[in-house]
């Protein structure tokens, strides 16, 4: 058996998540599996498979007879993501507070300290703004030293993906998410665990409500059934 085919099928797959995370395939949006495998030079085998990886991740569904489309979640099903993020990421800063080390400590401090926010309708500015808060997130996943734990925020911020971009539209969110992440890391460097935690979930809601706001803006994830 060709260790090729599954190979492919990896590459699909983080090349599609990659254009869900900027927006590029937004939720709802079909996925063509015939303009995949021409994309990739593929069959329709290593399309396939990456599609039901995605769908595992909740990236993506797919309808028998219908297809693939990027997954959408109702306004209620977003609530309780978020909801369930923000308490998932207070246990991470709790955690990390206390057991990073010192070298992931100054890698959080670095990576706050040379990042500059610009305004959301600079050009790159939200694609600049999305790598360096995924990045704030992971390092404080991995300074958790649980693995469980930071697969599981993983996974929930994975799911959030295709709508993660949107919380930055408007009402200089950018600007007010970094001072947000700034007072966060005050309180991990202080060994206040606790304080991070309550931050780290109000954060989380901040974003929430931004999204919610802008779902009442026009921005609607697909209607319950």
């Amino acid at each position: 058996m060709s260790l090729a085919s599954p190979t492919l099928a990896e590459t699909i797959r983080l090349r599609l998540a990659e254009d869900i995370h900027a927006g590029l395939l937004p939720p709802g949006a079909e996925i063509d599996e015939s303009a995949l495998a021409e994309r990739f030079g593929a069959s329709r085998t290593p399309v396939r498979e990456a599609l039901r990886e995605l769908a595992a991740q909740g990236l993506v569904e797919i309808v028998p007879r219908r297809g693939a489309r990027v997954a959408r979640v109702t306004l209620e099903q977003l609530g309780e993501l978020f909801e369930l993020l923000a308490e998932t990421e207070a246990m991470c800063a709790r955690f990390a507070t206390w057991r990073m080390t010192a070298t992931e400590r100054f890698a959080l401090q670095r990576l706050q300290a040379e990042f500059t926010p610009r305004p959301e309708e600079a050009p790159g500015a939200l694609e600049a703004y999305d790598s360096y808060n995924r990045r704030f997130h992971e390092l404080i996943y991995r300074g958790t030293h649980n693995g469980m734990l930071a697969a599981h925020a993983a996974a929930l911020r994975q799911r959030l993906a295709p709508y993660r971009r949107a919380q930055y539209r408007g009402d200089r969110r950018i600007e007010q998410s970094h001072a947000e992440h700034q007072a966060v890391l005050d309180r991990m460097l202080r060994g206040a665990g606790e304080e991070a935690a309550q931050l780290m979930r109000a954060h989380m809601l901040s974003a929430s409500a931004a999204l919610a706001r802008l779902v009442q803006g026009g921005f609607a994830p697909e209607p319950e059934r």
